[in-house]
C-alpha cells in the first residue's frame, strides 16, 4: 500500500474524527492533543497526519500537500477548494442560517450588509438571490454585529441555536446542512486509487447506517 498523507482538522470534532479512525484500526500511537508534534504516523507506518488548523484542511489536499483531509462542510463551503467530497462522517452536525433582528424576510431587501466568518458562502447566497450584499468578515461573536447596527444580518453556522435566540437574533433563513466530511485530492484519486478507496471503505464501515 502507497502511503497516504492525511490532513486532520484540530477542533471541536478532533476527538470524535480519531474515534472513527481507530474503529476503522487506524492508531496514530503517538498523538496528543496536547502535543506541539504536527505530523504523526499510525502503526503500520502507511497513513501520515497532518494534524492543522481546520481552515487550512482542504489548502492542503486542493495543492497535494496531503493526499486526504477530515474537516468541517462549512470550511469546505467557503474554500471552494476544487477536490471530491468522498463521505460524511456525520459528525459535527450543524446548518449555516441567515439570522438578523428584525423578522424582515430576506427577499424584501433591495441591498444588505451581511456579517459573518464565512464571507464567500454569505456572498454566494444573496448573490443566487439577486440582491446585493456587502459583507464584513469577523472571526468571532458575528451576533454582536446586528445589535450595534453594524450589519443587517449575519451568516453562520448553528447547533442548536441557542446562541442566536439568546442575543435576540431570529433565524431567517437555513441555507445548507453542515457535517464533517472526507476530501480527498483529484490527482491522488486518479494516481493513488485502490489505497484511499480501502481507506474510505474502511471508515464507511464503522459509520452508522440507517435501520440498523
Amino acid at each position: 500500500m502507497q502511503q497516504l498523507t492525511l490532513a486532520l482538522a484540530k477542533g471541536r470534532t478532533a476527538k470524535e474524527s480519531l474515534q472513527i479512525l481507530q474503529q476503522a484500526n487506524i492508531r496514530f500511537p503517538d498523538f496528543h492533543p496536547d502535543s506541539r508534534k504536527l505530523i504523526f504516523e499510525d502503526e503500520t507506518k502507511k497513513i501520515r497526519m497532518l494534524y492543522v488548523k481546520a481552515v487550512d484542511v482542504t489548502t492542503y489536499v486542493e495543492a497535494g500537500a496531503a493526499d486526504i483531509g477530515i474537516v468541517g462542510r462549512d470550511n469546505i463551503l467557503e474554500s471552494g477548494a476544487n477536490i471530491y467530497e468522498m463521505l460524511d462522517l456525520q459528525i459535527g452536525t450543524c446548518a449555516f442560517i441567515v439570522a438578523g433582528m428584525s423578522p424582515k424576510p430576506i427577499h424584501t431587501y433591495s441591498s444588505i450588509k451581511v456579517a459573518s466568518k464565512y464571507p464567500n458562502v454569505a456572498s454566494a447566497y444573496f448573490d443566487q438571490h439577486n440582491i446585493p450584499v456587502e459583507t464584513i468578515t469577523l472571526n468571532g461573536s458575528v451576533e454582536l454585529a446586528p445589535l450595534i447596527h453594524m450589519a443587517d444580518v449575519v451568516v453562520d453556522i448553528v447547533e442548536t441555536g441557542t446562541t442566536i435566540k439568546e442575543n435576540g437574533l431570529t433565524i431567517l433563513e437555513r441555507l445548507d446542512s453542515i457535517s464533517t466530511r472526507l476530501i480527498v485530492n483529484k490527482a491522488s484519486f486518479a494516481t493513488k486509487t485502490a489505497c484511499i478507496q480501502q481507506l474510505i471503505t474502511a471508515i464507511d464501515h464503522v459509520l452508522p447506517k440507517e435501520g440498523k
